[in-house]
């Protein structure tokens, strides 16, 4: 769907699959103590993403909704951002997270526009 205008219920699913695919990561990282802290923030963050997107979808006004918004960028760059710590620190290597690297960006730049959409 890239490219395209997703509607709120395709949005759901793509971060839904987010989360998924975050869980999914934070099960292969390695049984360290340095991975392990690292484990429980992205998965913490990732897993948040399509939720308070749900959230957002429910607002109580449109001002509501572009809050709830800006949590939802908030976490997908925090996201982002420990999945470049897992790289860069060489707990696991890039090639292994590159395609779900590519899937945060994307999240970012469609949250970093979706205010400016929904303010009309």
């Amino acid at each position: 769907m890239r490219g395209a205008i997703m509607n709120p219920d395709e949005m759901k699913k793509r971060t839904k699959e987010f989360a998924k695919r975050v869980i999914n990561l934070c099960r292969k990282l390695p049984q360290t103590e340095e991975a392990r802290l690292v484990r429980n923030q992205l998965f913490r963050a990732g897993t948040s993403v399509g939720s308070n997107y749900r959230a957002a979808c429910r607002g109580r006004s449109k001002a509501d909704f572009i809050s709830k918004l800006g949590i939802v960028l908030e976490e997908a760059d925090e996201s982002l951002s420990w999945m470049e710590i897992i790289v860069e620190t060489n707990i696991m290597k890039a090639d292994l997270l590159t395609s779900l690297m590519e899937e945060a960006n994307e999240l970012i730049a469609i949250f970093v526009c979706s205010p400016y959409t929904a303010k009309g």
